[in-house]
Formats: structure tokens, sequence, C-alpha cells
């Protein structure tokens, strides 16, 4: 078992077959340390693909990306998933369905944040249905940039978001596959070993 998947196991709750709660230091409450071993795993995932730009999506993903973004020294950028009146004006933008919020959003960036031709890496907090990771996505191809994988913190492999990816073609580096959970226990699909 991983370092990850021992908090999952540790401070995780499980609140249905689908949904699991880590709001003690991913989602809610962050535990700054922890996030930083987070964000080091994925960076060094990713070390050899000259990475040039981070994108995740407000708010969970923000913490993981941004420990990433300073292993590999390059600047995060996250989507906006309501309107500022700051942020009107050349925007990317895409459709994103969250079935835990069970509403539709649309998740913005300024263009000037992200440039054609460069190396992106997307970071999320959760990998389920994969509707926010193809909306990122979406951004990054409207950018004329490129997808250099996906990193993402916990991956419900029972459910198709892997598989929308992976069907386009992407990399996904996970780094906690759930293979099933319920209110006795969480089974995780065997991973690359992590150390703390």
């Amino acid at each position: 078992m991983n370092f990850l998947e021992q908090k999952i196991c540790d401070e995780g709750l499980v609140l249905s077959s689908s949904v699991l709660k880590v709001d003690s230091f991913l989602n809610h409450q962050i535990d700054p340390e922890f996030m930083k071993l987070i964000g080091i795993e994925i960076a060094n995932r990713y070390k050899s693909d000259r990475i040039t730009k981070i994108l995740t999506i407000e708010s969970s993903g923000i913490a993981p990306a941004v420990f990433a973004g300073l292993e590999l020294g390059v600047p995060v950028v996250f989507a906006r998933k309501k309107k500022s009146l700051t942020l009107t004006e050349g925007l990317l933008t895409s459709k994103v369905y969250s079935f835990t919020k069970q509403e539709q959003n649309e998740i913005s960036i300024a263009e000037k944040f992200m440039h054609p031709g460069e190396k992106v890496l997307i970071i999320d907090d959760f990998l389920a249905h994969g509707e926010a990771a193809l909306g990122l996505a979406d951004l990054v191809i409207k950018a004329n940039a490129h997808i250099s994988g996906f990193g993402i913190v916990i991956e419900k492999s029972f459910q198709e978001g892997r598989k929308k990816l992976e069907e386009k073609g992407y990399r996904v580096e996970s780094l906690a596959r759930v293979k099933e959970m319920n209110t006795n226990g969480i089974t995780f699909i065997q991973s690359e070993v992590m150390s703390s």
C-alpha cells in the first residue's frame, strides 16, 4: 500500500459505493506536507516530458498542481468555474458536468496564459466519469497546445474516466486507483510503489 492509499484508508470516509470524502487532507482542509509529497510524485512521473505549463480546475486541483509546479519549475493555471468581473475577454471556455454537484458549469481560462505549442500537464484531485478532465483537455486543444498527460490524485477505476481519456490516446498517471469501495473498506488496484 502506498502512502496515499494509506492516508485514504486512515482518513477517508466512504459515503456510498461511488462517493469518497477526503476533506481532511485534499478537498477542504489541506495537509501541506502531505500535498507536497503528492506534487513531487506527480512531477516525478512527468520529469522527462519537458512540461511548460500545468492546468487544473478550481478548487481541489489547485494544491496538488501548485506543488507539482514547484517541483517542475513551471506556472500553474486553474480553470474557473464561475464568471469573474476581472476575467471577461480573451477566454477559452468549455462545458463540464459535475456528477457530485449535479450541475453543468462553463469553465474558462484566459487564453494569454495558454500558448500554442506548450506542453501541458493536466492535474486534478479525482478522476471518475472524466468530465472535468475532458473539459480541461478541450481548453488545451483550443489553445493549440499539447497535452502531455494527466496527473490524478485519486482515480475511481470502477467508473469510465480513464477509459475515455485513454481512448483519446492520453497518458493517465493516477497515484491511487480505487477498484471498489463500500462501508466495509476500500480496495485498490495495485500501483507503483510510492515512498513518503
